[in-house]
């Protein structure tokens, strides 16, 4: 054999074994990270635990005090599809994220809207609901407004509670429309029950609800919102395997409609009104 073909031989043989060796190394590394995923770790534990904060109807007490709302729906289905039990750890808003980071839950389901400074420090999940801010109109006053337009006048009064990005946006979409800040949401609404404005923006379903509760005076002008946010589940960074798996749930129950009853449920009606009041 020449030397020539003895070194092409040896190079052929490197480079078979160093593709092995490279698969191989590759298919650790993903068992690795497999293993390593918040996911696997609740398949052994057989536990999810939730961060959540209490946001009406996202999650919130019913008479008996037992949460309830969309978001533990969202929750409860989830841990049943993995065939586990789910823990809700309630956590001060402010305070969700970092603690999430802290390992003191697996996720948040929390309708947490989706933002780049927040992606910076978590990973989202695909949206699996989306919000917004909406509105609720005076009968007498505004019964024949049907486009912003109508609304965007300096004769029209809006309500909205002061602090809320909900303001921030009701004075960048009606600029030329008198924004009355007021200091909680029952104020605002009032004012508006009561004639003294056009209307209230808030987000939803709050505006939803106050229409049905009070039919013979307020009235949805618009069918959708004003604005609108995409809400995520939340993990920790470095966790491919949980957001693949999590990415996949929501678009599986998203195709079969389920994610959409429960969220028509308790965001276009207030049948669950009686549970809380």
């Amino acid at each position: 054999m020449s030397i020539t073909r003895r070194v092409m031989g040896l190079a052929v043989f490197g480079a078979a074994a160093l593709g092995l060796w490279s698969a191989a190394y590759a298919q650790d590394a993903r068992q690795g990270v497999a293993a390593a995923s918040v996911i696997e770790e609740i398949k052994k534990r057989g536990v999810m635990r939730v961060g959540l904060s209490t946001f009406v109807p996202w999650s919130m007490r019913d008479k008996k005090g037992d949460l309830i709302g969309f978001e533990i729906d969202v929750a409860n289905k989830l841990a049943e599809d993995m065939k586990i039990k789910v823990e809700f750890e309630p956590t001060a808003w402010d305070g969700i994220i970092p603690a999430l980071i802290a390992g003191k839950f697996d996720m948040i389901v929390s309708g947490l809207t989706i933002t780049p400074p927040r992606n910076l420090t978590v990973n989202f999940t695909n949206p699996y609901a989306h919000s917004g801010q909406g509105m609720t109109a005076n009968k007498k006053l505004a019964g024949n407004f049907k486009t912003v337009e109508d609304f965007n006048k300096a004769s029209v009064t809006i309500t909205c509670r002061r602090g809320s990005s909900t303001c921030a946006d009701a004075k960048r979409i009606f600029a030329k429309s008198t924004i009355r800040e007021l200091d909680d949401d029952p104020l605002t609404l009032q004012e508006v029950v009561n004639g003294n404005a056009h209307a209230v923006m808030s987000s939803e379903p709050k505006p939803t609800v106050w229409t049905l509760s009070n039919p013979e005076i307020l009235f949805k002008p618009f069918t959708e919102n004003l604005t609108r946010s995409a809400d995520a589940m939340a993990v920790r960074k470095g966790d491919p395997d949980a957001l693949n798996y999590l990415n996949n749930w929501i678009l599986y129950r998203t195709n079969d409609g389920w994610l959409k009853a429960r969220h028509d449920y308790w965001f276009k009606g207030n049948e669950w009104a009686a549970l809380v009041n």
